[in-house]
């Protein structure tokens, strides 16, 4: 078995079990009552995605808590495979690349990569490649999260996203949209480097957005997974679901330094009830 290895753990995140799972209840104990106010008005909408943000959980963990806080309320053992989508960091890279790998390694145990992933690899942008994936963090720190709130076995179908198009999310979207055993996770951070009062306002202008499906009113510099959010918020408008607004904040918020802070959003998307 080929196994990817955690390679921010200890940084993005607590390398320890204990203290990892901890940090985990922590954060998802102090997920604002707003949220839990709109997710309680949500009781029967079982998210088809979330979207959810990707630093370290001292910056984007709070704000990534109101995303996974909307998944507590699914049945225990009815999410089986989560596909994962998010932008590549660290190497070139044109298209989407899945991992050359059988599980992904975590502190809170190893988490198998789905098999059945033979549609996908005969769309002509996806590839598969092991340097995307080895050191790249907006995946790996999704996994904790989905370990812990999920409490039971799953496969991911992880891949991260170079240069594309939002034709292709799209494509790559239909291909693993599968039934209600999937649950599809983009990885996401806002809007980077501005004053806090320039990214409040950039970062609502984007949440509106995400909320009316608008996916043709996200700028590039809006949001680092632009083209994957722009594909699922088509794909969405295509099939009658709604987006809904969890939790917008940013380093500012969460960290305390307000000069040049990174946005940080969470949002689910479900069937229209």
């Amino acid at each position: 078995m080929s196994v990817r290895a955690a390679a921010v753990a200890g940084r993005f995140y607590p390398a320890d079990a204990e203290e990892l799972t901890a940090q985990l209840r922590a954060l998802l104990v102090a997920v604002p009552s707003a949220v839990r106010t709109k997710l309680d008005g949500k009781q029967l909408a079982i998210p088809k995605a979330i979207i959810a943000p990707h630093a370290g959980y001292a910056y984007s963990g709070p704000v990534a808590a109101s995303a996974y806080s909307a998944l507590q309320q699914v049945p225990a053992g009815s999410i089986e495979r989560v596909v994962l989508l998010g932008p590549c960091h660290r190497v070139p890279l044109n298209g989407f690349a899945l991992a050359d790998a059988t599980a992904f390694d975590t502190p809170l145990g190893v988490v198998p990569v789905d098999g059945g992933v033979d549609d996908l690899l005969r769309l002509d942008c996806v590839s598969v490649s092991s340097a995307a994936h080895k050191l790249e963090h907006c995946l790996e720190v999704q996994l904790p999260f989905l370990t812990h709130v999920l409490a039971t076995s799953f496969t991911i179908v992880p891949l991260v996203v170079g240069e594309t198009t939002t034709e292709q999310a799209r494509a790559v979207l239909q291909s693993v949209w599968g039934g209600p055993e999937t649950l599809i996770v983009v990885s996401s951070d806002l809007s980077h480097f501005h004053s806090y009062d320039e990214a409040h306002s950039l970062d609502s202008e984007t949440s509106r957005a995400i909320e009316e499906l608008a996916s043709e009113r996200i700028r590039p510099e809006q949001a680092c997974g632009r083209t994957v959010i722009q594909g699922l918020l088509d794909e969405a408008r295509t099939r009658g679901m709604i987006a809904s607004i969890l939790d917008v904040r940013n380093s500012g918020d969460t960290a305390g330094n307000r000069q040049e802070v990174v946005g940080y959003g969470a949002y689910m998307i479900c069937e229209r009830g």
